[in-house]
């Protein structure tokens, strides 16, 4: 999937590994974490493809710098993985999986935890106070404004999931909390 990423930024305009790694820290990295050294290995792993075209720029005082763009056999990979009808539900929850078993626990561990993962989602719903600015800032480099509709569409759909997620942990707290008094 990190390659479609790529492959989907840099179709938006050309880009260094830098510059793939900041727009992703701004937009992507809310659903697919990622690290610097993650991208460049892929972006080699594109480039051996076909996929990319890198440009050597070379630079006064610096090292010279690497921009990639996407290949028409790129934008093709691009199109048929959009094309794939299949939602990808990951059904791996290591969430869930942890969940399952902490009935070995604490009830009071048990307990912090999930005030815990509560926390942890509203600080990530404050995150994404700043995304709007960023779409503005990168919709700015594309042609087609519309676009910008889609990358809305993934913030709501991550407010949506701290929310319920938010939501979710408090059930858990409160039926915990109930087990005494049954």
């Amino acid at each position: 999937m990190l390659k479609h990423g790529i492959l989907g930024l840099i179709n938006y305009r050309e880009m260094t590994g830098y510059e793939i790694m900041r727009t992703f820290r701004d937009s992507l990295n809310f659903f697919w974490e990622v690290q610097t050294s993650q991208i460049y290995r892929e972006l080699q792993t594109l480039e051996s493809k076909g996929w990319v075209d890198k440009t050597v720029v070379p630079q006064q005082g610096k090292p010279d710098k690497n921009v990639y763009s996407i290949t028409e056999e790129g934008r093709c990979e691009l199109l048929k993985w959009l094309a794939d009808d299949n939602p990808n539900l990951n059904s791996r929850t290591p969430l869930l999986m942890k969940v399952f078993f902490m009935g070995e626990q604490s009830r009071e561990e048990n307990i912090q935890y999930f005030k815990g993962l509560k926390s942890y989602c509203s600080m990530f719903m404050e995150s994404l106070t700043a995304v709007p600015e960023y779409i503005e800032e990168y919709s700015s480099y594309i042609d087609d404004r519309e676009k910008a509709l889609y990358w809305k569409m993934t913030v709501d759909y991550g407010r949506r999931s701290m929310q319920m997620c938010m939501e979710w942990a408090q059930s858990c707290i409160e039926q915990m909390e109930r087990i005494d008094q049954e």
